[in-house]
């Protein structure tokens, strides 16, 4: 089968994580060996986007998103490709990264890229809708982000996260209320899932 073929760099964070690259698709890789990016990596990274363009692609996790934050404040415009964390975790369930996830997963993360760059004038969903959509506060929050981050393809985050990924990716309402209706409606097949088993049981 031939691999697909990426234009742009991708910007991983080791050796292994270029190995399972490779396996996936056609590209260059930049390394940046750790979440304390040197200058001299960040100029190549900086080269890399002026020449053929950049995609980040770190894992899942607090360093990934360091080393994600660090780039796109040193080089704006970036593009972005997230993995879920279920797709880089091993089999195992022991460590989590680019390195563990499939040839499918890679290529649809790498398929799927947002770009970094100047804010939408108008923010299209506002803080006190995701407030009031329980996405910033409560019991189901937490679920609700990560799920959320999934479909829409921008990576897990925090409650301050999530409002800027929106506004930085320029995620349209529809786009988000397409999201958020799929969301709802797992969860009501969720509870009715745990009802029927209930019900089960109990006859």
């Amino acid at each position: 089968m031939t691999k697909p073929i990426i234009h742009e760099i991708i910007v991983v964070e080791g050796r292994d994580d270029t190995t399972a690259i490779k396996r996936a698709v056609t590209a260059d890789t930049i390394e940046t060996n750790g979440s304390a990016i040197n200058e001299a990596t960040i100029e190549q990274i900086r080269h890399a986007s002026e020449k053929r363009g950049v995609i980040v692609f770190t894992d899942p996790d607090f360093p990934g998103e360091k080393i994600r934050k660090t780039i796109d404040q040193a080089v704006p415009g970036c593009h972005h490709a997230f993995l879920t964390k279920a797709a880089a975790r091993p089999k195992n369930g022991r460590g989590i990264g680019v390195e563990h996830a499939s040839v499918e997963a890679i290529q649809e993360a790498l398929t799927n890229f947002h770009t970094s760059g100047e804010r939408m004038q108008r923010q299209e969903v506002t803080h006190e809708a995701l407030i009031e959509l329980g996405l910033l506060g409560g019991p189901a929050a937490k679920k609700r982000r990560e799920r959320l981050g999934e479909l829409l393809q921008i990576g897990y985050t925090n409650g301050k996260q999530l409002e800027n990924r929106l506004q930085m990716f320029g995620i349209t309402k529809e786009k988000f209320s397409a999201a958020w209706k799929q969301v709802l409606q797992e969860e009501k097949d969720d509870e009715r899932d745990r009802h029927t088993i209930k019900n089960e049981r109990n006859s």
